[in-house]
């Protein structure tokens, strides 16, 4: 019973570390990996528990930010994340969905699903667009991160 309750908290834990902005699955999968799982497995888990987050940041970003802009207190942090957005993703703004894929795609950090969809708000990218974008730009990056991590544990 106890290794049950470790394997599905060390699944949990993959999960939400993946879904966190800044680790997402490029954190993720080498801790899963570094903790026992296979990579296929951690890959797995580190690329559905990056991808919980999206429906919610591409739907509610806007107007979280827009709200947030209006406070004092976070209309810098806003600012700062918006400006910082902006530079990173011009391939995003110029090829948009094919952009989007990439950015994504790229496993470094601040390049991922989180700043993903901060960049197909900042430039209108349709849900029903942006959201298979994110998905393959994160399986994409899951895979890249699969083989770097396979490569390390076959060392």
């Amino acid at each position: 019973m106890e290794n049950i309750i470790d394997l599905i908290t060390r699944e949990v834990m993959v999960l939400l570390i993946a879904a966190m902005p800044l680790m997402e699955l490029r954190g993720a999968i080498p801790i899963g990996v570094s903790m026992g799982m296979h990579p296929a497995h951690a890959t797995l888990l580190g690329i559905l528990g990056s991808l919980l987050p999206v429906p919610f940041l591409l739907l509610f970003l806007e107007p979280v930010f827009s709200a947030l802009r209006r406070s004092r207190f976070f209309r810098s942090f806003v600012d700062n994340t918006i400006n910082r957005t902006l530079k990173k993703s011009h391939n995003v703004k110029k090829y948009s969905v094919l952009g989007l894929i990439i950015f994504v795609a790229i496993p470094l950090p601040t390049t991922g699903v989180w700043t993903g969809c901060l960049a197909a708000t900042l430039f209108n990218i349709p849900f029903k667009n942006a959201f298979p974008a994110i998905v393959l730009g994160t399986s994409i990056a899951g895979t890249i991160m699969f083989v770097l991590s396979y490569v390390v544990t076959m060392l």
